[in-house]
């Protein structure tokens, strides 16, 4: 795999972190015809990311696999999304 798709599905997993993103959303802008940049069929096949249902949406999350990677190779934006992710829950915890 070339360093330019590697840093490409890293952009693509770091993206989908950052907020809840729709399937359709994120097919529109990740998604290619070129053979040679298969950012979103690499980034599915290694299971970085998947599709689920909620609420009647399907929505693109990032997996555990995708964490480790973000962790072993751009640890400063692994460190941002956990950030994010433990204000979201100890805001949401407050409200109930």
């Amino acid at each position: 795999m070339t360093d330019t798709v590697e840093n490409l599905i890293l952009d693509l997993v770091e993206w989908v972190g950052r907020k809840e993103r729709t399937y359709h959303e994120t097919i529109d802008a990740w998604r290619t015809s070129c053979p040679r940049l298969p950012v979103w069929e690499d980034a599915t096949d290694r299971g970085l990311v998947k599709t689920v249902s909620a609420n009647g949406r399907s929505l693109v999350r990032v997996t555990a696999a995708g964490l480790a990677l973000l962790r072993e190779k751009r640890p400063d934006c692994y460190e941002q999304l956990q950030a994010q992710y433990l204000e979201i829950h100890q805001t949401t915890e407050r409200a109930t």
